[in-house]
């Protein structure tokens, strides 16, 4: 029936005036956090900085190549099986030899679908490794290769990794609504909405960030192996390969003033593993240089006084108070899986920004004025009930994008204006049903009850097959694709509660107060 309780009229207008307060916080000023909620304008609105980061997968491959290696000597060990020279070879593949004696065994352990050492795909119907054999005089040389699916597996975890890593350092910049996305499975696209400088960004997300602490030393024939790094100023010293410690025991870094030398430093704290590690190594090294690397250069070699052995310690080098920040950043997000090359680069200016908010703007006022229009001309007064709803859907639309802080796109713009002719087409199905039913009911307001309940399932089909599309265009689209999956998927849900709260409550108390009119619609 067309009857609203008091409850249902009071419960409809406070939501309706509670959304609507936070489309009017886009344009005034507050100082309550939790009423405090903009929409933020994306790259495409805003201006800002677009970069493509590629990530070079070559030395992943190389290290789970080695690990690989490590794995099967010992696998082939506690089998009691005896292959020898095993090799890396052109950096994305293992070779070693076996003797003819045992080679059926070690193919049927390499291919076998049960085996750890070379794990099957069931659903792609291959083994992480491709094996080879070939016979070279009286021994024969086995190769293992990553498949294709163990190289998409392997590129793909080093792409979520990196995704996690430059978000981080993104993060901590304190960009305002970052868009990080996939493309494909070794690049990762970053836009940055109001960020017209990006060098700073580019410096930070072009450093892998790979932090060791090692030992200087002058015999080049250690044990673990020796090799020659740089300063910054291009000398060089020779540093061990024995990893003291790494960036992976850091759980803090923070740039700070040394009030003894005036010296700006970077302070960090180590995890319970890594104090325990550099308390060995710094209490068997005093008098030691230990060098400092950070992506194979060399920042600092500070001699070791005294043991530390408190798990926190500072690093030393010719910083300002910015590069030491920024040095601080990369220490606590981590170190990229892989280095990254920027492939691509944009600078959106906020003047072609604003050129796409007034071009949107202006599409959006022309379509209302002439829905407006079209409307009152075709309903009357009825017309003028659809607009005030369609007004307040906006309003609802907007507000409900401001509270969950979303990021409005160009192509988000265009989702408003499909809602908006959305909603009109809701109200023009309930009029002329209404219309219909007037022909074959005397009562008017069962008329009108019925035109809005025979109405109603077409109404939802049409409305929740494009919600689905949305949906669908939300989880599988992506930057632009998904502004407009929002906005779209929102309006529809704004139109239903409008058409069916909002619009109906006014029809009903405009119908009864005029039932007796010999003609309403």
């Amino acid at each position: 029936m067309l009857y609203f309780s008091k409850l249902k009229i009071i419960s409809v207008l406070i939501f309706t005036f509670l959304i609507s307060f936070f489309t009017i916080s886009n344009f005034v000023n507050t100082d309550n956090k939790f009423f405090k909620r903009n929409i933020n304008l994306g790259l495409d609105l805003q201006g800002g900085s677009y970069l493509l980061l590629e990530i070079d997968n070559s030395p992943v491959v190389i290290q789970k190549l080695q690990n690989k290696l490590s794995s099967i000597k010992n696998f082939f060990k506690d089998k009691g099986l005896k292959p020898n020279n095993f090799k890396i070879i052109d950096n994305n593949k293992i070779s070693f030899v076996v003797d003819e004696v045992s080679l059926d065994n070690i193919l049927s352990l390499l291919n076998d679908k049960e085996s750890e050492i070379n794990p099957y795909f069931p659903r792609f119907k291959t083994h992480e490794f491709d094996v080879k054999e070939t016979k070279v005089l009286s021994s024969i040389n086995v190769t293992l290769q990553y498949s294709e699916y163990g190289l998409v597996l392997l590129k793909s975890a080093s792409q979520e990794q990196a995704i996690e890593i430059v978000r981080r350092r993104v993060d901590e910049i304190g960009t305002n609504e970052p868009n990080i996305l996939k493309r494909g499975n070794d690049r990762i696209l970053v836009e940055l909405p109001g960020l017209d400088n990006p060098d700073r960004i580019k410096n930070l997300l072009g450093r892998t960030a790979n932090l060791t602490f090692r030992f200087v030393t002058q015999n080049e024939e250690e044990s673990f192996g020796t090799e020659r790094l740089s300063y910054e100023d291009g000398s060089e010293v020779i540093i061990s390969k024995r990893i003291i410690l790494s960036g992976d025991n850091l759980i803090d870094a923070q740039p700070r003033m040394d009030n003894q030398s005036n010296q700006t430093v970077v302070s960090f704290n180590l995890d319970r593993v890594g104090a325990k590690k550099f308390a060995r190594a710094t209490s068997s090294g005093v008098g030691k240089r230990l060098a400092i690397i950070l992506d194979g250069k060399i920042i600092s070699a500070p001699n070791i006084v005294e043991p530390i052995l408190g798990g926190a310690g500072q690093i030393t080098g010719d910083f300002t108070f910015q590069s030491a920040t920024d040095l601080a950043l990369l220490l606590r997000s981590g170190a990229l899986p892989a280095p990254m090359n920027i492939i691509e680069e944009r600078t959106v200016g906020p003047d072609l920004g604003q050129d796409s908010i007034n071009a949107g703007i202006l599409s959006l006022i022309i379509g209302f004025v002439l829905v407006v229009l079209f409307m009152i001309a075709k309903y009357k007064i009825f017309g003028a009930i659809a607009n005030v709803t369609l007004i307040t859907n906006l309003f609802l639309l907007i507000g409900v994008l401001s509270l969950f802080e979303a990021t409005l796109t160009l192509p988000g713009i265009a989702g408003i204006i499909l809602t908006v002719g959305m909603a009109v087409d809701a109200n023009v199905l309930i009029y002329e049903r209404i219309k219909e039913e007037i022909k074959s009911e005397n009562n008017k307001i069962l008329a009108f009850d019925s035109g809005y309940i025979k109405s109603k399932t077409t109404i939802l089909d049409a409305n929740i097959t494009t919600l689905i599309a949305a949906m669908i265009l939300f989880i599988l689209g992506s930057g632009p694709v998904k502004g407009f999956a929002l906005t779209l998927g929102v309006g529809i849900l704004t139109t239903l509660f409008s058409v069916y709260y909002i619009a109906r409550l006014l029809t009903a108390l405009y119908v009864i107060k005029n039932k007796h009119k010999e003609k309403l619609i």
